[in-house]
């Protein structure tokens, strides 16, 4: 499926609910929310976003703990769920989605290597991650980011 139905997808299924969808963003900086304001009517479902690129940025706008990055790592499945039921809660959203990981081509480690991306989405206090591993470059990893999150939003949506 392309984006571009996940993301018609993903708003219909909202408005639809009468939900509304935020996204917490690092490694993907703004490409979930830009993906999803490709649609006509995104201004029904989504209100804010958040580009939290720094462990400063997770901790003051969307109330990551600094335990879970100190213990755990901003590229991490608790770092992921943290963050989208954060934004939820800040934006007051019935959904958050998230996205943490190592785009590349460089800030890979043999723990944590390029195209490791966790995504998470947070449905009325009900949150699923999901540790994916991208083998493209630095936009395809990107972009491989931000059609597993909608796929899982529209899963979360669906169940």
């Amino acid at each position: 499926m392309s984006a571009i139905l996940l993301e018609e997808e993903l708003v219909t299924l909202l408005k639809e609910k009468g939900y509304t969808v935020t996204t917490a963003e690092s490694c993907t900086g703004g490409l979930v929310s830009g993906t999803i304001v490709n649609t006509a009517g995104a201004s029904d479902v989504l209100n804010e976003a958040y580009i939290t690129y720094s462990n400063q940025a997770k901790e003051k706008l969307l109330g990551v703990s600094h335990e879970t990055l100190e213990k755990y790592g901003a590229v991490s499945a608790q770092t992921a769920k943290e963050m989208a039921e954060g934004a939820a809660k800040a934006a007051g959203a019935n959904m958050g989605l998230s996205t943490t990981g190592i785009a590349g081509p460089g800030g890979g480690t043999k723990e944590k290597p390029v195209g490791l991306v966790y995504v998470g989405c947070s449905l009325n206090q009900k949150t699923e991650t999901i540790e994916c591993r991208f083998s493209g470059d630095r936009q395809e990893n990107r972009r491989q980011a931000v059609e597993r999150v909608l796929s899982l939003a529209i899963e979360m949506l669906k169940s």
